[in-house]
């Protein structure tokens, strides 16, 4: 029992190394593009399709909710409530669901970390997709749509193993391991 229970707080503590590694990683790439690049500068990676360009988003994806930071406050809060809920409780054995939700955990941290700070984010990857100008976005935002990705992806297989052990006569008790 208490060898299960360490490995179990192991495990919860990889989850929030993989946070911690993203706030980490996405703070100090936002310190090194405010510190060597003036606001609307744009450094060119790979010609027609990435540059690193200095930018500021006082709202959420693509600008939308504009200085409402009171608003992102609460939000967030909630969430990391929420994730570090779900890390403790549900990933017991589920390797795929707690690196999601330490994926989200830290692209959360990394935007409201800026948004106490600045009142606004530091966004620098510029990146041209088809010629399409796609909205400037930082290591915080990657993140979250990264384990977003992954939950869907560990939603999606974790229904269709229940669907499976249902129609195989075992009542869709599938938990997945």
């Amino acid at each position: 029992m208490l060898e299960e229970t360490r490995e179990l707080e192991e495990t919860l503590v990889f989850y929030y190394i993989i946070a911690l590694f993203i706030v980490i990683l996405d703070q100090w790439t936002k310190w090194l593009v405010v510190k060597n690049l003036e606001l609307g500068e744009s450094v060119e990676v790979i010609k027609d399709f990435f540059y690193i360009t200095s930018h500021r988003n006082s709202g959420a994806a693509w600008g939308i909710l504009k200085d409402q930071m009171i608003f992102f406050y609460i939000i967030t809060i909630i969430v990391v409530l929420g994730l570090v809920y779900l890390i403790k409780t549900g990933t017991k054995g589920k390797l795929l669901y707690g690196v999601s939700l330490g994926l989200i955990l830290g692209g959360a941290i990394g935007n409201f970390i800026d948004r106490v700070r600045h009142q606004y984010v530091v966004d620098f990857i510029n990146t041209y997709i088809f010629n399409y100008d796609f909205p400037i976005f930082n290591i915080a935002d990657s993140s979250l749509v990264i384990g977003v990705i992954l939950l869907i992806f560990v939603m999606l297989k974790e229904d269709i193993a229940a669907k499976k052990e249902k129609k195989d006569g075992n009542k869709g008790t599938y938990h997945s391991e």
